[in-house]
């Protein structure tokens, strides 16, 4: 399914079959998540993708030789900035990203970098590993920025929220949902996963910190009123419409208010670790390649419970 101008559907082709070059590997797709990013792509929300372009990065694929591979956002950096250098690779600034720079999962076949692929764990099937290429593991770096509050707020309550929630449960701490006015669905799914309390506004007490996965900027400031001295509040999404002008007492009292960029693979690393412990359960709804745009348009309205996965 190929992207040739944003704002316009993705269109089915056949293409030739990518061939692998110097330390890539080629991959037959088995799944590929539906990110809330490839949907910023395609909406020219984020406006310099190559094209045309394939999209999708959450990818789990098998190589020729039988290994199950996953590919995900961060697909190649330089090694040499500073950035790299100082274990900051997810900052580089010649960084490349799957579905962006480079061609993505929504195909039957993919090539990647292969010192940028992760193993699948076991006990995960192909559908339900996908969204933890993205989701879990932009999630995961968010939840290790947000320190070892207790209270632990999630504005949101999608793809990435869903596996967050239950990795903050596992590390012993409480969970509040914030999601959009009326929204019955997820608030109910939020509490399947024992998330304390679920509901529009304001939580009930007092937060440690706070993750909004929502690309809102109006949640920046209920956010900041919501935690308490001291506490963190980290924007998890790679756009965000603009933040509005709030008063500097929100932030005051050592409030600290910070964004996550990408990912480092020591993140994949040790959140791949970490979901069979937990153990970490993905709900997905699966679509076939051909009707990617109608889980676009799902995933655009808002009708999702857990995560969407593209099956080639």
């Amino acid at each position: 399914m190929v992207l040739h101008r944003a704002g316009k559907p993705l269109r089915m082709e056949h293409v030739p079959r990518p061939e692998p070059g110097l330390g890539q590997v080629l991959v037959r797709v088995r799944a590929c998540g539906v990110c809330r990013t490839d949907l910023h792509v395609v909406d020219g929300e984020l406006t310099r993708p190559k094209l045309p372009l394939v999209v999708g990065h959450q990818i789990v694929g098998e190589a020729g030789d039988g290994r199950r591979l996953g590919i995900p956002w961060l697909g190649w950096t330089c090694g040499e900035c500073r950035y790299c250098r100082s274990g900051r690779e997810n900052l580089c600034d010649r960084a490349r990203f799957t579905g962006y720079d480079l061609d993505g999962g929504y195909a039957e076949w993919a090539v990647a970098d292969e010192r940028f692929c992760f193993s699948i764990p076991d006990g995960f099937g192909d559908l339900e590993a996908a969204p933890l290429l993205c989701a879990g593991l932009i999630g995961f770096r968010a939840l290790r920025l947000c320190g070892d509050g207790e209270r632990l707020g999630l504005y949101g309550f999608g793809a990435a929220a869903h596996i967050v929630a239950q990795v903050a449960r596992w590390e012993g701490r409480r969970v509040f949902a914030v999601t959009r006015e009326g929204d019955e669905q997820a608030q109910s799914f939020a509490r399947s996963l024992g998330v304390e309390w679920a509901g529009a506004g304001a939580p009930p007490e007092e937060l440690d910190a706070a993750i909004i996965f929502a690309p809102a900027g109006e949640l920046v400031p209920a956010a900041l009123r919501a935690v308490a001295k001291g506490g963190v509040v980290v924007c998890a999404g790679i756009h965000m419409s603009d933040i509005p002008a709030f008063a500097y007492e929100l932030l005051w009292g050592e409030r600290v208010l910070r964004s996550v960029a990408n990912l480092t693979r020591r993140d994949g690393e040790e959140f791949l670790t970490v979901a069979p412990l937990v153990p970490v359960r993905t709900e997905v709804e699966a679509f076939p390649l051909g009707r990617a745009n109608e889980a676009l348009a799902k995933l655009r309205a808002g009708d999702v419970r857990g995560a969407l996965v593209i099956v080639p």
